[in-house]
């Protein structure tokens, strides 16, 4: 029976010791409380860290067994692999880049990256212990992002899915890390990659196509035979257990001690762990500016703000929390009162009853983060405000202002802003509250934790099934066999094959990719059978084809069927085709030409190409879709077709298509064997325009009308040339 996997950096555990015993007890983080649902279940696992190093062997084993009650299996790290793969580069490479602090404290420092790889085999190897074909693997977070490529490596067919549960940042920000490259590849290693928001979906294609030799397409990386999915899967939490805790009567009894100490204040409640990339001393700013502004408030509003420890031994922590004592100490020393202080501070944790206390209780939940993956903070005072009021300020750098748009969204950085909206918010009349808090509570109610793991799981199938049905499509060795016994049966036939993309490799240079030996001996081998007429049809320039294969016994097709040339005569072309058009969108295509570099127009008899192989990535795209908006009204109207391709645009005739160009050659013939490849959309006409008895072949993995692909020409040579080394069949 096939299991799921779940790997993370950390056990959804706290494990602490008291003489020799150790004693586990469960964490209440998000991530844990929704995947308990998984990995509590039959023969599923939970992989990580436990939290604290184990030296003896013995230990190991006591602990390892007590986990084993919990389904979960633990992979120990000794000091050093903590201090460098963890606190080193996981928190002083990945951590500040992907929030974007990379030139304020990312150190890029060797040892730290050779950890970082020494521990991600080391969970690699943990997982290879227990995983088998057929099961689901589901990797989380920026500490292990070389783990789905290690794990595809051992395991080439296992679904794999990754979570990034932190922003992930743009192109521009992300190529500063020495080790890009490879961090990218492991990523790729996944079937699936999930994304809090569209933002980081982008981001990450972004980085991806301008780093790696790879294809994408809209949300779909192509690397080799693989296609990965890039997705956005915005997290929820436990929102159930949010809502019903306010009721429970250990939580009640707080909410009335809390009413009860602030009762004539308005209180605004802040939830942070101690980081720089939180925005804690911006907010203070902000509040601060309040006071000073805004006289009135003095008295009858408070802050409440709770800072959850973290990595305080690092000295940007320690000195980020000195700066909020300061802060916090100054405002209160001068806006203080005999019975009122502007800020209750807090440098520690609470247990989730106190939380659900405060959520209940407060009246503004203040969130302001530089820069959040997601932050779940304001979805739990969201699912805490059972009476549907109270107020939500959310800085727009964070992932849940993308769903939460009833919020008061704010950018940090203003604090002006900020200050505004936290008069704004204690102002709110009731019925404006319930107005913005009615829809964001539900959502926070559909899109819950359970929800988040099974729209992730559930696209993790699809996306294995669409890998499959392109498997299934590959010419395999068997389907390549039972297509070459058919060849060989059969006494009259017909090949079409296209050139770019097909035959040769594709160019940056069109002019470099001209036919080698091999391709020629391929060619003369497959022309020399009297059962055979091959045909090359080609977007290419007629004069371009003219020079390459003019010695061969090819039928030769060229702009898209525009010329064609039997064997052994000369070029013909399309009678009644006007080429008049040209004179108004030539000077279009130039003014493209002129504002992106390294774009070119090439002009065929019937057609314009504008090339933008050479232009810089992104800014292509940009100007081909902007060009095609432009001509595609003055196209429609002059009888012309736009074809999109790869890294080409080009306008022609719409009564010229490969498709019509092939229809005549095999119209009224009774050949027994029809086949064509092509890599491009001009080939699709083909490939629809055939009849179903033809097999047709697509270079390339995309989506297409023809029966199978092949991955490159390099496979489409191999199988021409066993075409090629069959023994000619007697004609006549």
């Amino acid at each position: 029976m096939p299991k799921t996997i779940i790997v993370s950096n950390r056990l959804p555990v706290k494990i602490s010791k008291t003489d020799d015993e150790y004693s586990l007890s469960p964490s209440e983080g998000g991530l844990a409380t929704g995947l308990g649902s998984i990995y509590k279940q039959g023969d599923n696992v939970w992989i990580g860290w436990p939290g604290i190093e184990v030296g003896e062997q013995h230990d190991k084993d006591q602990i390892t067994q007590q986990l084993k009650d919990l389904s979960l299996i633990p992979v120990f790290l000794d000091q050093e692999e903590i201090n460098q793969y963890y606190e080193g580069f996981s928190n002083e490479v990945l951590w500040p880049v992907f929030h974007y602090y990379a030139s304020t404290y990312a150190n890029y420092k060797q040892s730290n990256w050779d950890y970082y790889q020494l521990v991600n085999k080391k969970f690699r190897d943990v997982i290879m212990s227990v995983a088998e074909p057929g099961d689901v693997i589901w990797i989380h977070d920026y500490q292990l992002l070389l783990l789905p490529g290690l794990v595809r490596h051992q395991l080439p067919d296992v679904s794999i899915g990754f979570f990034l549960h932190i922003p992930f940042p743009s192109h521009e920000m992300f190529r500063l890390i020495p080790w890009r490259s490879e961090l990218l590849e492991g990523m790729l290693g996944a079937d699936l990659i999930g994304f809090h928001t569209f933002d980081d979906v982008r981001h990450f294609l972004g980085a991806t196509s301008r780093i790696l030799p790879v294809y994408t397409s809209s949300n779909i990386i192509t690397t080799g035979e693989r296609s990965i999915v890039v997705e956005s899967f915005p997290m929820g939490i436990d929102e159930k257990k949010y809502a019903s805790l306010p009721l429970q009567d250990d939580v009640k009894e707080q909410i009335k001690l809390i009413k009860n100490n602030f009762k004539n204040t308005k209180l605004i409640l802040s939830i942070d762990r101690l980081d720089y990339s939180k925005g804690i001393l911006q907010r203070l700013q902000a509040f601060e500016l309040l006071l000073q502004l805004c006289p009135e408030c003095i008295e009858t509003i408070t802050l409440y703000m709770i800072v959850v420890p973290s990595r305080d031994t690092v000295p940007q922590y320690a000195h980020l929390r000195d700066e909020i004592d300061k802060k916090v100490g100054n405002i209160n020393s001068i806006y203080r009162t005999m019975d009122w202080s502007p800020i209750h501070y807090y440098y520690r944790s609470f247990p989730i009853e106190t939380l659900s206390a405060l959520y209940y209780s407060a009246d503004v939940c203040l969130i302001t983060p530089m820069r959040d993956g997601m932050n779940l903070v304001s979805k739990e005072y969201i699912a805490s405000r059972i009476n549907n009021d109270g107020v939500l300020i959310m800085s727009e750098m964070a992932g849940s202002s993308k769903e939460l748009i009833d919020a008061i969204i704010v950018n940090p950085n203003n604090t002006g802003e900020v200050c505004r909206a936290i008069l704004q918010a204690i102002n709110m009349p009731l019925d404006e509250q319930q107005k913005r808090m009615i829809p964001m509570r539900q959502l926070v109610s559909k899109f819950n934790i359970s929800h988040w793991v099974k729209i992730f799981m559930d696209r993790l199938k699809e996306v294995k099934l669409m890998q499959r049905s392109l498997q299934s499509r590959h010419v395999s060795q068997s389907t390549e066999q039972s297509i070459i016994n058919r060849y060989a049966k059969t006494k009259k036939r017909i090949i079409f094959l296209d050139y770019d993309g097909t035959l040769v490799g594709f160019k940056s240079n069109i002019e470099q990719a001209s036919p080698d030996k091999e391709l020629y001996d391929i060619i003369n081998k497959l022309s020399e059978d009297p059962a055979n007429q091959v045909v090359l049809i080609s977007g290419r320039n007629h004069d371009n084809l003219d020079e390459w294969f003019n010695q061969t016994d090819m039928y030769l097709i060229a702009e898209h069927g525009s010329w064609f040339k039997q064997p052994k005569t000369s070029w013909h072309k399309i009678a009644g085709l006007s080429d008049q058009w040209k004179q108004e969108i030539f000077p279009i295509l130039e003014t493209y030409v002129d504002r992106t570099p390294g774009s070119f127009i090439e002009e065929k008899t019937y057609s314009l190409v504008w090339h933008y192989r050479k232009a810089q990535t992104g800014l292509g795209e940009l100007r081909a879709n902007e060009l095609m908006n432009n001509l595609k009204y003055l196209a429609a109207d002059k009888g012309l077709q736009l074809l999109a391709g790869d890294k080409v645009l080009e306008v022609k005739n719409m009564d010229i298509n490969k498709g019509k160009a092939a229809l005549t050659l095999t119209e009224g013939r009774d050949y027994d064997f029809i086949i064509a490849f092509g890599d491009d959309y001009t080939d699709e006409d083909i490939f629809k325009a055939l009849p179903d008895s033809a097999i047709t072949i697509k270079v390339g993995s995309n989506l297409s009308a023809a029966k199978f692909y092949l991955r490159n020409p390099q496979e489409v040579r191999k199988l021409l040339t066993n075409f090629a080394s069959h023994t000619p069949v007697e004609v006549g």
